[in-house]
């Protein structure tokens, strides 16, 4: 059965000077602005669709990766994951790189960089930024004992 995500924007003015809210229709989080200066320069705080882009990059890699793991019979005990959505004024998105490391026993590193990367290939949001933006994947295993 199909899932349908819903979140609204409403923008005011231009691009350079205007403003705009978003909100998420399921509510797990509040309102937020967005402007074009927040977009264009990280410095000067407030989010941006491209990190919007980068939590659902690096959530749903997380949840397709402990997937794998978990069919193979490797139960991960934890997965930190980052996504860097890289963004140029004027050619748009152009990357995204997920920087993933595992904590999972019994795993050797090889085969903890081929669930990786089968990962990084079957996320959902990788099939929708695939073609489009480049895909980079960093994995490390965490030494268990």
């Amino acid at each position: 059965m199909a899932t349908i995500s819903r979140a609204d924007a409403v923008w005011e003015g231009d691009l350079m000077s205007g403003k705009g809210r978003v909100k998420v229709a399921s509510g797990a989080f509040n309102e937020f602005g967005v402007t074009w200066a927040s977009r264009a320069d990280r410095e000067k705080g407030g989010t941006s669709p491209e990190e919007l882009i980068a939590a659902a990059h690096a959530a749903c890699y997380s949840m397709a990766l402990s997937n794998g793991l978990a069919k193979a019979g490797h139960q991960p005990e934890r997965l930190t994951t980052s996504a860097e959505v890289e963004f140029v004024p004027g050619k748009g998105i152009v990357s995204s790189t997920i920087t993933v490391r595992g904590h999972i026993h019994g795993l050797s590193a090889g085969d903890f960089q081929k669930f990786a990367e089968e990962a990084k290939d079957g996320c959902p949001v990788s099939q929708a930024l695939k073609g489009n933006v480049q895909l980079n994947l960093k994995a490390e295993l965490d030494h268990v004992h």
